[in-house]
């Protein structure tokens, strides 16, 4: 699978092709192939969801979720709260999106799980090139931290039992928000307790585990990095795709005190999820990190599949981290 380069006087030819994922056009122009459409919040059942603006300069915004059963109780139950990071190689998704709505309405109601979800809406690549997502989550974890969130967050949020979590690019924006929670302070001395990683998306110009030798710089992860962070010094050995990069920060460094790492056994980038367990499991970090792989399963497929055997699973396994 290869990027296309078309010369030609057309606007509307190719200019980046990825297969099955993106077209990018010589006018600028971008189609996403995989988008699922936007939908609004909703209460539905025991669940009820709200968006909410963190930020308008850079925009970010956010949708919550929370059982419907605290919405009209400011009584002194507390529940965790999970900030999360949505998937898409950074450049499609939403957390507006039907897909990851469906998902959330399902992982708090199948899981029965009282939790309050921040699904992070961050800014896309390419018309924002990365490192710009990093540092609206950032600042999305920062503001859910704040004495300014939402009455849902500030009535309703246990800020001793803060996670991060996310799926694919999702993943590698929690490696880096924990990252930076272990080097700098958040508001009001909050601390992340735990964070998930579901089908990391990381990479190296090395290959690794089953990873094909030849043909690795043509491989879909190598084309969308070059897509979403074209100038990134060191490519695929930046520090934020690459964490065991020379100049990436020590794994010892991550600031929270227990981690899942989520892999499925065909997805492509399964080896990727397992490297990093290991490289953490061996860093020196001090707190306590476990590795859960779905038998049989491709790549988020929790998300596509929400209601499967083995996606019902997976989320009463990450409720279970969470709420124990």
């Amino acid at each position: 699978m290869a990027s296309t380069s078309i010369a030609g006087v057309d606007d509307k030819e190719l200019t980046i092709h990825i297969p099955d994922l993106v077209k990018v056009f010589k006018d600028g122009s971008i189609e996403r192939l995989q988008n699922s459409p936007l939908v609004p919040p909703s209460t539905l059942g025991s669940v009820s969801s709200k968006d909410v603006v963190i930020s308008n300069n850079p925009s970010i915004f956010a949708r919550l979720y929370l059982p419907t059963k605290f919405i009209h109780h400011h009584d002194a139950h507390k529940v965790p709260i999970l900030v999360y990071f949505h998937g898409g190689g950074f450049f499609f998704e939403s957390a507006f999106n039907e897909r990851h709505h469906n998902y959330f309405n399902l992982f708090l109601s199948k899981a029965e799980a009282d939790i309050l979800v921040v699904s992070v809406e961050y800014r896309l690549a390419p018309e924002i090139p990365l490192p710009a997502a990093y540092h609206d989550c950032w600042q999305a974890l920062k503001w859910v931290a704040s004495n300014d969130s939402d009455p849902w967050i500030l009535n309703h949020g246990d800020f001793q039992r803060v996670f991060l979590g996310g799926d694919s690019a999702g993943a590698n924006l929690v490696h880096n928000v924990a990252l930076r929670a272990g080097a700098e302070a958040l508001p009001n001395a909050v601390k992340v307790l735990g964070a998930f990683l579901s089908q990391p998306y990381f990479l190296s110009t090395k290959p690794i585990g089953s990873e094909a030798v030849e043909g690795h710089e043509e491989s879909p992860p190598y084309l969308v990095w070059g897509l979403v962070y074209p100038n990134a010094p060191g490519g695929v050995d930046n520090p934020l795709i690459n964490p065991l990069a020379p100049e990436a920060p020590s794994l010892a460094t991550l600031g929270c005190s227990k981690i899942i790492v989520c892999v499925a056994e065909k997805d492509s980038i399964r080896d990727r999820g397992v490297w990093y367990y290991q490289a953490v499991k061996n860093s020196g970090w001090h707190g306590h990190v476990e590795l859960y792989e779905a038998e049989h399963e491709d790549h988020a497929f929790n998300i596509h599949t929400p209601e499967s055997e083995n996606a019902l699973k997976l989320m009463k396994r990450l409720a279970h981290f969470i709420l124990h």
